[in-house]
C-alpha cells in the first residue's frame, strides 16, 4: 500500500466516531505500530484534527469532513458486485438506492475509469430468484430502524401455521435465503425467520425496548456461539 493510500486509510478508520488504538489500526494496515504512530503524527503537522494519545488512542475530532474519495479498479469492481446483489437478492428500494449509489460514484470518476461496472464480467443474476425471498422486507427494515413490534404469521417447517408477535432486530442474508432476527414473544427467546415462509405481515404501533440482552449483536453473539 502507497504511503498516502495508508494515511487515507487512517483517516476513514479515525472517522468512524469512535476511538481507535494504534494496535488496531496496525492490524487493519498490516504495519507496525511505530510505523502508524509517525502516520498520525504527520496528519496532526498537517493539520488533520486527530485528539488522542499513544497507549490510549485516537479518533478524529467531530464535523471533520472526509476528503473526496477516490476509487481503483478493484475497488469498483467491488462496488458493482455490491450493487449487482443488491439488485438481485434485496427489495426494489434497496435495488434503486443501490442504483443511485453507483449513478453518484460514476459521475464524479475520470473518464478513463467511469463505466467500469457495465463490462458484465461480474453478475449476480436475479432471473432464478423468486419474489418470496423478499418477503416484507421494506417493512421488516422500517420495523427495525423504528423499533416497531410486529405481528406475524407464519409457516413453520413442516407447514404448520403459526403466529407471533415479535421484536424484529436484524435481517440476515445466508446466500440463497433472508432471515429475520428477531426475539420472540411467545418463546421469550432469540428466534430467526425466514422471509420467504411469512404469508402475513404486520406493524404494529407499539415500540420495543433497546435492552441489554435482547439487540441483534446478543443474537449474532448467540449464532456464533453455536446455540439455536
Amino acid at each position: 500500500m502507497r504511503r498516502a493510500d495508508r494515511l487515507f486509510q487512517i483517516v476513514l478508520l479515525l472517522g468512524r466516531g469512535r476511538v481507535v488504538t494504534a494496535r488496531q489500526m496496525a492490524t487493519e494496515l498490516e504495519v507496525s505500530e511505530r510505523t502508524v504512530y509517525r502516520d498520525i503524527t504527520d496528519l496532526m503537522a498537517a493539520g488533520t484534527p486527530i485528539d488522542g494519545e499513544a497507549g490510549v488512542g485516537y479518533r478524529l475530532r467531530p464535523g471533520y469532513q472526509v476528503p473526496p474519495l477516490m476509487f481503483d479498479g478493484e475497488e469498483l469492481e467491488a462496488l458493482a458486485l455490491g450493487a449487482s446483489m443488491v439488485r438481485a437478492w434485496a427489495d426494489a428500494e434497496l435495488a434503486r438506492a443501490a442504483e443511485r449509489v453507483l449513478a453518484k460514484v460514476d459521475a464524479v470518476l475520470p473518464d478513463r475509469l467511469r463505466g467500469r461496472w457495465d463490462k458484465e464480467t461480474l453478475l449476480a443474476p436475479d432471473f432464478f430468484i423468486p419474489p418470496q425471498t423478499v418477503t416484507g422486507m421494506p417493512q421488516l427494515r422500517k420495523a427495525i430502524d423504528e423499533r416497531l413490534m410486529v405481528h406475524m404469521a407464519y409457516a413453520r417447517e413442516d407447514g404448520t401455521p403459526s403466529e407471533r408477535v415479535v421484536w424484529p432486530l436484524g435481517l440476515v442474508f445466508w446466500g440463497t435465503k433472508w432471515t429475520l432476527a428477531a426475539w420472540c414473544e411467545l418463546r421469550g427467546d432469540f428466534r430467526t425467520f425466514r422471509l420467504d415462509r411469512i404469508d402475513v405481515l404486520e406493524l404494529l404501533p407499539s415500540q420495543f425496548p433497546d435492552m441489554a440482552g435482547r439487540r441483534f449483536k446478543d443474537y449474532i453473539a448467540r449464532a456464533r456461539g453455536g446455540e439455536h
